[in-house]
């Protein structure tokens, strides 16, 4: 038993900022998922996974700053593949597998052409939590501060926007000033969670989280809430007990073993409930 918390203090002691990061993205990418299931744009979080990588390596090919080139062009994403969602005779999935390969492919290319990059491409693809540093808990903490305070507050606009949007705009709200800030936000998230979670992994984080509270409630701030507890124990589960190894990639493995669990659990109380 000593060891075992020896363990975790060493851990907590010698990878804080890798820490605090990781619980931040976990907890605004739980919130931003649920709405983004709701509202069908979960596979917007794939498509804009790898605009943001595609932008990275355009941006490291360039010798620029990652997040001055990857946030502009993933919102600008971001508000495209939204936009085309309210088109019901647009297909959306369509435009989202156009965009994300193309950006892939531009990616890819710009690696090629840039001194190095394509020899630290894994770090890209896969990331590593345990790589964090002060300068991504800089940009990830007030962001994470600002979407956490504005879901909260906008709670109610949130759930009647997610749910039925006609209703909400003939109720007076600014349905496209709402797409906006979503779209802002889910940018931001991953384009940051991209260094620490990798290209293919990061969308995993807002996707599994909400999907795993949607098999055990049906209520909107219920599966907010078990959305963003299972994707925080998720991450602290990964961080202790594989550190060591590809801590992303644990995170995947752990939502889905909490959504196997869930989806268990949903088939059993429907059986018994006949």
């Amino acid at each position: 038993m000593l060891n075992i918390m020896t363990y975790i203090t060493d851990i907590i002691k010698y990878m804080k900022v890798p820490l605090i990061v990781g619980l931040l993205l976990s907890i605004t990418a739980a919130m931003l998922g649920v709405v983004l299931v709701v509202k069908q744009y979960s596979m917007i979080g794939d498509g804009l996974s790898h605009v943001g990588f595609g932008s990275t390596a355009v941006a490291l090919a360039v010798g620029t700053q990652p997040l001055y080139i990857a946030i502009p062009v993933v919102v600008i994403a971001a508000y495209v593949l939204i936009r085309i969602g309210e088109n019901k005779k647009t297909h959306t999935d369509a435009a989202i597998g156009l965009i994300s390969s193309s950006a892939l492919a531009i990616g890819f290319l710009a690696g090629n052409l840039s001194d190095g990059f394509s020899s630290d491409i894994n770090s890209y693809m896969f990331g590593s939590i345990t790589t964090a540093t002060v300068s991504e808990l800089s940009y990830i903490l007030p962001f994470s501060l600002i979407i956490i305070i504005v879901f909260i507050f906008s709670y109610n606009r949130i759930f009647a926007v997610s749910f039925d949007e006609n209703f909400a705009k003939a109720s007076g709200m600014n349905t496209r000033l709402y797409n906006i800030i979503l779209a802002l936000s889910t940018a931001i998230v991953i384009v940051i969670g991209i260094k620490v979670m990798g290209t293919l992994l990061i969308s995993s984080l807002i996707i599994f989280p909400a999907l795993t509270s949607m098999r055990i409630f049906h209520n909107f701030k219920k599966v907010v809430i078990s959305s963003v507890i299972i994707s925080v124990v998720s991450f602290l589960i990964a961080f202790f007990l594989f550190s060591r190894y590809s801590s992303a990639a644990s995170i995947v493995l752990v939502n889905l073993v909490f959504y196997i669990l869930a989806a268990i659990f949903a088939f059993l109380r429907k059986k018994l409930a006949k």
